[in-house]
């Protein structure tokens, strides 16, 4: 009698053994709900292989009808999961979807209502088989039944394996909700991203920006979240890229559009020239200003002013555009008066400024106070899918302007999307105005057209920063803006400055000077185009 109850404490303690198992497997099973046909067929093999339930199957409600179908299942054909659909209330699984209450059939051939539609009775163990059906509940909401057969001669009892299954069937509840709730999340992303494309295309086309690849649609986006906003907008890409464009929808989509724009490209003027180009001048503040003149700082009132290539200016320069950042104010060139201004501020480099501010070549803090809205513009080669596009769109305007009807062959179009485009949108719109003029009789632009034009330009290197160039001796009262700081030696230069009187408006070059050549005297002199002489004769004077 002892050695009864023993083995039967032992079957007990085997079978509670396997049902943890199983019930720490389902519940892992939760982190796959994203694939709900992964994440059920493993709860499914796992309870036959260590509970003995076989056949396991998760029968779910059609969309457009009220029949039950075998979504999940293990151990089965799939013939046999082709069969496997009941209509309400028929067969067990059909009356427990109605009922909500789980089913036991002992002895399934003895039982009427058990129809043998999904497995074939001679498939089957012939001994007797037992049958247990479970509603899967979701808020108290039947959203389908989980059944399984298992031989009827089990130590363990149907009630045993009735609360086990209430609990998997809670498992796989629970996969089947949060796949749901993926699937709605996901759903809803989709519809928000394609409003959001439409919406950005419709921006960008509206602005002359055409393309519908990814990146494209993400800058596009941050222009319009940009647009919105008073904040300061750095647009940073390579050249030909588009720069000009983006800062001009920045401005006409925002509340400045009845503003000015004003543009300008800090690496196209000279040095000498530009701080009286950007800041203005008071009429008499140096030879030649015969009258007074409004900066583009001042122009751009209420408006929006795009610096290009920012990282152009030189040292001096940055530092009285940080002043203007943070007072808000302008000082012509020769002028005592603060300016007030409302002004939107656009920069744009393809020059990296995180290197040049590391080099010493750029403000750090000037830096900070422009790089508030950073948007990169994506390089035409990773425009996947734009190039056809603005291909045909260049087309279309090259043969409107030059009166004729060119057609790119196939090959033609398929060479374009495989080229790097190393300048950018604006290389692409220059080749195909030259493909154009050179089309074949027929007027079909050829590969061989289109690679005779790109080798020809090959010789050229993109992106190549301008040589540094000196400045000539100036009058003494002119605004002195000594060169662009390069990493290259400072050219010796033959025609030194004639003596003029000491200005305290040359303090922040000569510091700027000083301070990029680390205090070496002979280098900053040659920067600011002085002898060493005419150099120290400053500092002594003011009081550097």
């Amino acid at each position: 009698m002892t050695k009864k109850i023993n083995k039967q404490d032992e079957n007990l303690d085997i079978a509670n053994s396997s049902e943890f198992v199983v019930i720490q497997e389902a519940a892992l099973q939760i982190e796959h709900a994203h694939d709900p046909s992964f994440a059920i067929y493993n709860i499914l093999s796992i309870c036959s292989r260590l509970m003995g339930l076989n056949r396991g199957r998760v029968l779910l409600k059609e969309d457009d009808s009220d029949y039950l179908y075998t979504a999940y299942g293990y151990g089965l054909m799939p013939e046999e999961v082709q069969r496997s659909r009941f209509a309400p209330r028929e067969g067990i699984t059909g009356k427990v979807m109605h009922s909500g209450q789980p089913a036991v059939i002992p002895d399934i051939d003895i039982e009427n209502d058990y129809l043998f539609r999904t497995v074939d009775r001679q498939t089957l163990p012939q001994e007797p088989v037992s049958f247990l059906a479970i509603p899967i509940l979701r808020k108290n909401k039947r959203i389908g039944v989980l059944t399984f057969n298992r031989l009827k001669n089990r130590q363990r009892s149907f009630d045993r394996d009735l609360k086990f299954l209430k609990l998997i069937a809670t498992f796989i509840s629970e996969i089947l909700a949060v796949h749901q709730l993926i699937e709605n999340q996901t759903r809803n992303l989709k519809q928000e991203n394609e409003q959001l494309r439409h919406v950005a295309l419709g921006q960008g086309s509206q602005y002359g920006i055409i393309g519908e690849s990814g990146s494209l649609i993400q800058a596009l986006d941050k222009a319009a979240r940009a647009a919105a906003t008073p904040v300061t907008v750095m647009l940073k890409g390579e050249s030909g890229t588009g720069k000009e464009k983006f800062s001009r929808m920045v401005h006409r989509a925002s509340n400045r559009k009845d503003g000015p724009f004003i543009a300008i490209n800090c690496a196209a003027i000279p040095k000498d020239l530009l701080e009286a180009e950007l800041f203005g001048y008071e009429k008499g503040s140096f030879t030649g200003a015969n009258q007074q003149k409004k900066g583009k700082f001042e122009l751009a009132h209420k408006g929006t002013l795009f610096l290009d290539e920012i990282a152009d200016l030189d040292l001096a320069l940055q530092s009285k555009l940080l002043r203007i950042l943070e007072e808000n104010a302008v000082t012509r060139i020769g002028g005592v008066q603060d300016i007030k201004l409302d002004v939107r501020i656009i920069v744009a480099s393809h020059k990296d400024l995180h290197l040049a501010v590391n080099e010493g070549l750029f403000r750090l803090d000037l830096f900070y106070r422009l790089n508030v809205f950073p948007i990169e513009l994506p390089p035409l080669r990773e425009r996947y899918g734009d190039i056809r596009i603005l291909a045909r769109h260049f087309l279309d305007q090259a043969n409107q302007s030059y009166h004729t009807n060119a057609t790119l062959a196939r090959d033609a179009l398929d060479f374009f999307e495989h080229y790097d485009w190393p300048g950018n949108i604006r290389q692409l719109e220059n080749v195909i105005k030259r493909c154009v003029l050179m089309a074949d009789e027929d007027r079909t632009i050829s590969t061989h057209t289109v690679k005779q034009i790109l080798e020809d330009e090959s010789a050229i290197t993109h992106n190549a920063p301008p040589t540094m160039q000196t400045t000539h001796a100036l009058p003494a009262s002119e605004p002195a803006m000594f060169n662009r700081v390069s990493a290259e030696p400072v050219p010796e230069i033959e025609d030194k400055r004639n003596y003029w009187k000491v200005s305290a408006d040359e303090k922040e070059n000569i510091r700027a000077a000083l301070k990029y050549c680390r205090g070496n005297k002979t280098r900053a002199a040659k920067m600011l185009n002085m002898t060493p002489r005419q150099l120290n004769y400053r500092i002594e004077k003011l009081g550097l």
